[in-house]
């Protein structure tokens, strides 16, 4: 069976090459202006507040996960804002093994690992706007397990450290979708999948991208009306059917023609349409350059 989840994090090609620790205490605020870069933060010890790309804040608490698969602005801060004792709240102070906000000479009552991963894929935004703006995840086993080997190694100075939090970072990620599928997560992949009846639909899109899938077909494979379907997917996934299907078939074609190793009349077959020339005008029109001339720039990038 065709999992989605993993073909789309098979396409992003995630990677977490910085990480570095943040210690906290008292009253203090962070805050940083990104340019869509995935930003990511472990809680280790203690709580706070994280409010990212105008949402509402949300606390964090000790063994919380929280990615921003494309983060513009953020901020990181103490509940409580008052009461400084002469210390500027805002004030970083390097320390060894990591930074040190708030109050430079308490106990830190916060510790975090916080960072960027990167996603390798060129097609990046197509498969992030798949993914919710904000992923939060707390209480999961599984995932605590994997925060405290986060811990233990950021806390040991043993070989090949900076390549063993890198690997646990890449597994906490896909952990983390994992578990958010079942929570709520806002419009996006994650949700569509939680909905089994939807989940089959969107499963047989990945299996048989190929197929002129219409809507009706697609509500027949979810047991749905077709208005139903289409109003169900529409809230869930954020786009409706046909955009997601087109999205995908995309995403695939650039990874062909990124790798060079099919023609664009098969191409064309492999991701659904019955001719290069249907093809050629239909990713132009998504992708804004021909098939050839996209090929030929991401070969150069390369």
């Amino acid at each position: 069976m065709v999992d989605p989840l993993a073909e789309v994090v098979g396409l992003l090609q995630p990677s977490a090459p910085m990480a570095k620790t943040v210690s906290a205490a008292g009253s203090w605020r962070v805050q940083r202006s990104e340019t869509g870069k995935p930003f990511y933060n472990v809680v280790l010890q203690g709580s706070c507040l994280l409010a990212a790309n105008g949402m509402a804040p949300v606390r964090l608490d000790a063994g919380d996960f929280v990615l921003i698969p494309a983060a513009y602005d953020f901020t990181v801060s103490s509940h409580d804002m008052d009461g400084t004792d002469g210390y500027d709240p805002l004030h970083v102070t390097m320390v060894e093994g990591g930074v040190r906000l708030g109050d430079p000479d308490a106990e830190p009552d916060v510790r975090m690992l916080v960072g960027h991963f990167t996603f390798g894929s060129p097609d990046a935004a197509l498969l992030v706007s798949l993914l919710p703006a904000l992923i939060h995840v707390g209480g999961e086993q599984r995932l605590s397990t994997i925060v405290q080997l986060l811990v233990e190694e950021t806390r040991a100075k043993r070989p090949a450290r900076e390549v063993i939090l890198a690997r646990l970072l890449e597994v906490l990620l896909i952990e983390a979708l994992r578990s958010t599928a079942g929570t709520g997560a806002s419009p996006g992949l994650l949700r569509g999948l939680s909905d089994g009846r939807l989940a089959a639909a969107i499963r047989r899109m990945h299996e048989e991208p190929t197929r002129a899938w219409t809507v009706l077909e697609l509500a027949r494979e979810a047991s749905l009306s077709r208005s139903a379907f289409f109003d169900r997917f529409s809230r869930a996934m954020g786009v409706a059917p046909m955009e997601y299907l087109l999205s995908w078939r995309m995403a695939l074609a650039k990874n062909l023609l990124r790798r060079r190793q099919a023609g664009i009349a098969e191409i064309a077959e492999r991701v659904g349409y019955s001719s290069a020339s249907t093809f050629s005008v239909a990713f132009t029109r998504f992708v804004g350059l021909p098939p050839t001339h996209y090929a030929r720039t991401a070969g150069e990038a390369a």
